[in-house]
């Protein structure tokens, strides 16, 4: 690997603070996955470090020996105060939450209370590879609705998938992804009022994992799907897991809109006993005192947006990219290299670069790789030059 500069631990873009020897100090799987002399921009962590808040926080909770299970609102409080001031929505009612360990078991959670065993749940593919996973695990069947050519709901591949999964008359939920894992798609307002009236009028149940909600440009806004007219029905997962790489301090929020709150009442209350109450202080802290460091990190990612369309039309220009206004994940088109249904072994192997494989996220992903943007841009640099030199 080429030399990388060494990074400014007082730059006020935390992406930029961090070296690539601090970054290798770490035990997370981002890290240990592959050996040493692989750079890992894959699996969805952040090479930051933790806003001061959230590390008071732990700290004070840890010399106070305050490791026990976790208990009350505050988490809820802490998001509903962020969802008025960052998304203009007053509609978060703590009373219709509950605590659930992370979002994927949440999402678990919530479809066993909408589906049962063999029935049917929706996606958009190409999408978040635990969503076959999940569900299949817990002995539902997906039913694919692929996006369309620009990367966006497709609305007569939704109702098509709709209608399949009503057709014998029994239960069905849509599983959206907002903003959508892996393309980076923010929905919008209209998009969203589209999707309620659709399941609507097919019966179908909307579960919204909307763990990317905070990380959106700086120039962007998020729609929460409970805000739009016809969701009253739906349920939300939300966590400052990913906005602020908490992934590690387990914790989650499931929300239910005022139709749904019945459902949401049914969740067993031992779930609740799953999330870490030490992630549950470090959420909350990191919601009610984690704006600035949030804002520099969404606009050091608009600027790994654009430093990567330059890269690549510089150093591999038949890959298709087009930047996203959401998450810190980049979705290439690596189709126009002729490299198969898995380019991602192809870096791996000859450039020593790893990313996440695009078949592994359902049909429309062949050919595709996952690029984790969340890091400083001179590994993302080092990345694309890696990449290239595969293909030499």
């Amino acid at each position: 690997m080429d030399p990388v500069p060494c990074a400014t631990p007082d730059d006020p873009n935390p992406l930029r603070r961090l070296s690539l020897d601090d970054l290798r100090r770490r035990t997370s799987m981002k890290w240990r996955t592959y050996p040493a002399d692989v750079l890992p921009l894959w699996v969805a962590e952040m090479d930051v470090p933790l806003p001061g808040p959230v590390v008071a926080a732990i700290t004070d909770a840890v010399a106070l020996g305050d490791t026990g299970y976790p208990a009350g609102t505050a988490y809820a409080r802490a998001l509903a105060d962020f969802a008025r001031a960052r998304w203009h929505w007053d509609g978060l009612a703590v009373e219709r939450t509950a605590i659930v360990p992370d979002v994927m078991l949440g999402i678990v959670e919530v479809l066993k209370l909408l589906t049962g065993p063999g029935d049917p749940v929706v996606v958009n593919c190409p999408v978040y590879p635990p969503f076959y996973q999940f569900v299949t695990h817990m002995d539902r069947r997906v039913v694919e609705a692929p996006l369309g050519a620009d990367l966006r709901i497709d609305f007569a591949s939704l109702e098509g998938a709709f209608r399949r999964a009503v057709a014998d008359g029994g239960r069905a939920a849509y599983l959206l992804c907002s903003p959508h894992n892996p393309t980076g798609t923010v929905h919008g307002a209209g998009e969203l009022s589209a999707v309620a009236a659709l399941a609507g009028r097919y019966g179908v149940r909307v579960v919204a994992d909307e763990i990317h909600a905070p990380v959106v440009a700086l120039d962007a806004g998020f729609v929460p799907y409970l805000s739009v007219p016809g969701a009253e029905d739906g349920l939300s997962l939300m966590s400052a897991s990913k906005a602020w790489n908490l992934a590690g301090l387990k914790a989650a929020l499931a929300l239910a809109g005022p139709a749904a709150a019945d459902d949401l009442a049914r969740i067993p209350e031992e779930v609740g006993h799953g999330p870490s109450h030490v992630g549950i202080i470090a959420h909350t802290a990191a919601l009610r005192d984690g704006g600035d460091w949030l804002d520099a990190v969404r606009g050091g990612l608009d600027d790994n947006r654009r430093l990567l369309a330059r890269l690549l039309a510089e150093r591999l220009p038949q890959v298709r990219y087009h930047p996203a206004a959401g998450t810190y994940l980049a979705w290439l088109d690596c189709r126009p290299l002729g490299l198969g249904d898995d380019p991602a072994a192809v870096f791996l192997e000859r450039g020593r670069v790893a990313l996440s494989p695009g078949a592994d996220f359902g049909t429309g992903g062949a050919g595709h790789v996952r690029l984790n943007l969340a890091t400083s841009p001179e590994l993302l640099t080092e990345a694309v030059r890696r990449m290239a030199v595969a293909l030499s």
